[in-house]
């Protein structure tokens, strides 16, 4: 009996040694990469749940600030003629609808493994294409103010381009996983992605969206650079397309006439025309000045900022709760951005390269949305009618971004469970 209580009391005493150790080197993790021999990489450590709830928390708040905020700019809308059959709460409670059913696909695509997205992916990028396809079709898309880019779903109009943006971050890491042999050669490596894209590109400037094909390009390319494509072919792509995007607004008269609108938005040839938006937007975020003029008291969104509740958002944020408001959207969008890219590097850095690149491709699209969205509304660049990620009103937009945040969510939990031992 002696014996055994001096067992027991030395594997109690072991196991206290092994919770100390642990202790100490909490938070890190030795892994592999790439053959460069082992180190450790700092991770968080695993909440009870099994998935990280800062991030749930910041996208709760941002879907909850945007309802609110979309309230606000529509409240007015059936005040105006064109919109006289519809209620002050007809945008709210579309807005509501479009986030419950985004939830629910969001819990359906958080149950898809990685592999069966990585199996997909071909599948999905062609689907994408045919819906492209589909939206140029007289009596299948919706025409609104002269653009062509949704499809009538009675009670959504689903927008394809959305569809497109995701489709092409599981394409694009999934086809670097398959090129890694040949990533240094830009025939073998590059240039199909490129004609992909191209192809992607000819079909949204038909709609036209210049805006979506900008964050779908800048997504392909910020994938094929993580993935390891040379340097030097970067750059060269990045001209590329700066020299494409330079040729389609030069050749374009009102594309041309976007720019010098937004170079003097306040000139008399502009400021009923092409510069309207943006010079109500900048005299809406002045009025905010520090502190806002109160949730509620925008007096741009009755009828002087069109869009108020979609492209513009950002500026009726500005005018109601001021620059304070303002910089808290920039910080929320900034701590969101840098911490999908925080989980797509640990994911790398376990050797799942797919779902590393698919985590920071989502990063990529969101945070090169935002940036593009609240620089148009700050005059910082020109008018493009892009949303404010998981903000602005738009079904299809948030159904597409809270499934994205989803499959972010699934990698981050897949790697946890392998840092922990478990299989997936």
């Amino acid at each position: 009996m002696s014996t055994l209580r001096e067992t027991v009391a030395s594997w109690f005493a072991g196991m206290r040694t092994v919770g100390a150790a642990a202790a100490d080197g909490a938070g890190t993790l030795p892994v592999r990469l790439s053959g460069r021999g082992s180190f450790s990489n700092p991770v968080q450590p695993a909440l009870a749940r099994g998935f990280d709830q800062p991030l749930i928390w910041v996208t709760v708040t941002l879907l909850l600030w945007g309802l609110v905020m979309v309230y606000s700019a529509s409240i007015a809308m059936p005040d105006n003629p064109r919109f006289a059959n519809y209620s002050h709460t007809h945008f709210l409670v579309r807005h509501i609808a479009s986030i419950a059913v985004a939830f629910i696909a969001a819990l359906l695509a958080f149950q898809v493994p990685l592999q069966t997205w990585e199996r997909i992916a071909p599948w999905l990028f062609i689907a994408s294409l045919v819906l492209l396809m589909a939206v140029l079709v007289p009596f299948i898309g919706k025409g609104v103010n002269g653009a062509r880019r949704w499809i009538a779903l009675g009670v959504l109009n689903f927008q394809p381009s959305e569809l497109a943006k995701f489709s092409v971050v599981i394409y694009a890491a999934d086809y670097m996983v398959r090129k890694m042999e040949v990533k240094e050669r830009f025939f073998r490596a590059v240039l199909p992605m490129a004609g992909a894209v191209a192809i992607v590109g000819l079909l949204l400037l038909a709609e036209p969206d210049m805006g979506a094909f900008m964050v779908i390009a800048v997504i392909a390319m910020g994938i094929l650079f993580l993935g390891g494509v040379n340097a030097r072919m970067f750059f060269l792509i990045a001209l590329i397309l700066v020299v494409a995007f330079g040729l389609m607004i030069a050749l374009s008269d009102w594309r041309r006439e976007r720019i010098f609108a937004y170079l003097n938005p306040w000139d008399d040839h502009y400021s009923m025309g092409k510069g309207y938006q943006l010079s109500h937007s900048l005299i809406a975020i002045g009025r905010g000045e520090i502190f806002g003029v109160g949730l509620g008291g925008s007096v741009e969104k009755l009828h002087w900022l069109p869009e108020a509740h979609t492209d513009f958002l950002l500026a009726v944020i500005g005018e109601e709760f001021g620059l304070i408001g303002v910089l808290c959207v920039i910080g929320l969008f900034l701590w969101l951005t840098r911490r999908i890219m925080h989980i797509g590097r640990q994911a790398i850095a376990l050797d799942r390269v797919f779902a590393g690149l698919v985590a920071q491709g989502v990063g990529i699209w969101m945070g090169f949305q935002a940036f593009i969205n609240m620089g148009v509304n700050l005059g910082a660049l020109p008018t493009k009618g892009l949303t404010l990620p998981l903000m602005s009103y738009g079904g299809s937009a948030i159904l597409i971004n809270l499934i994205a945040i989803a499959v972010v969510l699934r990698i981050d939990f897949e790697s946890r469970t392998l840092m922990h031992g478990g299989r997936l």
